[in-house]
C-alpha cells in the first residue's frame, strides 16, 4: 500500500449516502487519513495537487473506497454534477474494503 501524507487534505465522494458517511470516514481513520482533513466533495470546490481523493465505489452499493491522488488541475465550466472536478487528473493508489 502507498504511503499517504496525512496533512494533506482527502475529499470524501460518498455519491448522496450521507448514511453511511460516519462507517466511510472510519475506513478512512484506520488507513492513516487525518480526521481535520477529511472534506465532503462539492462539484463547486476541488483540491490541489496532491491532495487525496476518497471514491466510494460503486454507487449505489458500494463496497470499497477508491484512494486517488490529484495529479492535475485544470480549469473547466462547471456544468453539471461533476462540476470543476471535471478538469482533475488523478492516479489511483489503493482501495480501501468496505466489508
Amino acid at each position: 500500500m502507498t504511503e499517504i501524507d496525512s496533512e494533506k487534505d482527502v475529499y470524501l465522494f460518498i455519491h448522496g449516502r450521507m448514511d453511511q458517511q460516519e462507517k466511510y470516514i472510519k475506513a478512512l481513520l484506520t488507513k492513516g487519513f487525518s480526521k481535520e482533513k477529511i472534506i465532503t466533495a462539492m462539484p463547486d470546490k476541488v483540491g490541489l495537487v496532491d491532495d487525496y481523493m476518497a471514491m466510494v465505489w460503486m454507487p449505489p452499493n458500494p463496497d470499497h473506497i477508491k484512494i486517488q491522488k490529484i495529479t492535475k488541475v485544470e480549469e473547466v465550466k462547471s456544468e453539471d454534477m461533476t462540476g470543476l472536478w471535471k478538469g482533475v487528473s488523478k492516479e489511483d493508489l489503493f482501495t480501501i474494503p468496505l466489508e
